[in-house]
Parts: C-alpha cells; sequence; structure tokens
C-alpha cells in the first residue's frame, strides 16, 4: 500500500469529523488544483502566453506600424503598452472555458457537495491565472525592448504599468467567468466570447489614437474599459500619467469586479449541469 493511500485509509478510520477548513486554506488548494491542471499543459500556456503575443506584436508593429505612425520605430513605442493589454484580453477568455469544462464535467457539483467555503473554487482558478498574465506581459515587454522600445518612465514606470494591467486582466476575467457560467455549452462559450471581445479591442487606442476617430467614435473608444487601461498603461510606462486619468481608470476597474464577482458567485451557486 503507497503512502498516499495509507494516509487515506487512516482519515477514513478517524472517528472523530475533521475540521472545516478555512477560507484561506480552500482558496489555497484550488489554486494548487489549477497550477497541476496548468503545469499538466505546459505546451499550451507557451502558445498562449509566448508565441501569441510575440506573433501579434511583430505583426502589428512591422505590418501596419508604417502605414499608421509613418514609422516601425515610433509605432512600437505606442503600440507596446497597449499590446499588453491586447495580450491579457484574448487570455481572459479562457477563464470561461475553464469552468465551464469543469461544470460540463460534474466535477463543480461534487464540490458543492463539500464543507469549504464555496466561492474558494472560483477564486483558485482565478488566481492562478494571473501567473499566465504575468508570463504573456513580460515576454510582450522583453520582445518589444528588443526590437527598440524603451520605456520614458524607466523600470519603475514598467512595474507600476505592468501591476495596473495585471489588475485590468483580472477584473476582466470575471465577465468571462460570468460568461462561462451561464451559457449551456463550450461551443456557445467560444463564440459568445469573442462576440464580446473583439468589439471591445477594435474600437479602443490600443493600435491608433482617437484622435484620427470620427467625432461620434472618439468618445466611445475613450471611455472603452481597454481604452482606459490602455491609455492608463501608456500614461504610466512613458511618465505621462495624470491623477485624474488613472483614478477614473481604477474606478472602472472596480466597478466591474464589483458587479461580476457576486454575479460569478451567485451563478456558481446556482448553476446545475
Amino acid at each position: 500500500m503507497s503512502d498516499t493511500q495509507s494516509k487515506m485509509v487512516a482519515a477514513l478510520n478517524l472517528r472523530e469529523r475533521p475540521p472545516r477548513p478555512s477560507a484561506l486554506q480552500a482558496v489555497m488548494t484550488f489554486i494548487w488544483r489549477s497550477w497541476r491542471k496548468t503545469s499538466g499543459n505546459a505546451a499550451y500556456l507557451a502558445i498562449d502566453s509566448i508565441i501569441f503575443p510575440a506573433v501579434f506584436l511583430l505583426i502589428f508593429t512591422y505590418l501596419f506600424g508604417g502605414a499608421i505612425s509613418g514609422s516601425t520605430g515610433n509605432y512600437l513605442q505606442y503600440l507596446l503598452p497597449g499590446m499588453m493589454v491586447y495580450t491579457v484580453t484574448t487570455m481572459t477568455v479562457y477563464i470561461g472555458i475553464n469552468l465551464k469544462t469543469d461544470i460540463e464535467r460534474g466535477v463543480f457539483n461534487r464540490f458543492r457537495t463539500l464543507p469549504f467555503w464555496q466561492p474558494a473554487a472560483i477564486i483558485g482558478t482565478m488566481a492562478i491565472n494571473l501567473i499566465s498574465f504575468a508570463v504573456g506581459l513580460i515576454t510582450t515587454l522583453g520582445l518589444g525592448m528588443l526590437l527598440g522600445f524603451r520605456p520614458e518612465a524607466g523600470w519603475f514606470g514598467v512595474l507600476l504599468s505592468m501591476l495596473l494591467v495585471m489588475l485590468y486582466a483580472f477584473s476582466f476575467s470575471w465577465i468571462f467567468a460570468c460568461l462561462g457560467l451561464t451559457v449551456r455549452k463550450t461551443e456557445s462559450l467560444t463564440t459568445m466570447s469573442y462576440l464580446v471581445l473583439y468589439p471591445l479591442m477594435f474600437t479602443s487606442n490600443v493600435f491608433a489614437d482617437t484622435s484620427t476617430m470620427p467625432d461620434w467614435l472618439g468618445p466611445v473608444v475613450a471611455y472603452n474599459p481597454v481604452s482606459l487601461a490602455s491609455a492608463s498603461a501608456r500614461a504610466l510606462i512613458h511618465g505621462t500619467a495624470g491623477t485624474a486619468a488613472l483614478t477614473t481608470t481604477l474606478i472602472s476597474l472596480g466597478c466591474i469586479i464589483a458587479v461580476f464577482m457576486p454575479l460569478a458567485f451567485q451563478l456558481y451557486r446556482k448553476k446545475s449541469k
């Protein structure tokens, strides 16, 4: 009998009921579970966090940079902070897919019968994705530096910019978590996610300055959450950040979390396979 089996037999033979795990213990357990799943799919992690960010940065810089800014070097200075936001935004879709996969397999139905703090099942699944976001940001920034990008605010500005983008990715993830807990099929989830994602991404200032857009479109784009995050990241990394703009961005991200995090927990409690 293996050591693990021996421990399981010993636990089953206990006469006393084991103590209920704390909320932190439950969250850490689900972080460990998510990490095991992620490490078992290292190839997919590399594709999403390393290969895709590198490919998209090269495509937008060298295919569109000259046409948009007249110089790939100038365009890279504008584009890279926005590409950091673009990278993590595309990765948030997988939050909903992972949750939906567990639901379809009946895993979450089993979790709901166990005596632990139930939101830990979602929080732990969400938290591990911060690693993927960080890897994607480091890849984008590292390649940008190799191509000639230079942060005018230095490494402190880079750090602040990355923290802001991580907060943005965390807040945006709750939207796709709600979608994952709402739709009936994974195929429908993918379609709905991209119906939400692409209009937000391509009506933003990630790729082009809003001053070049029509008067009727500019204000819409300027207050797009993707645009707010991109503009603030760009300002932090180049040392032009203003208090009012940063405050607006942080408030908008806080509102997303305040609305969609409780909604995700409510949907999870009511969800049936």
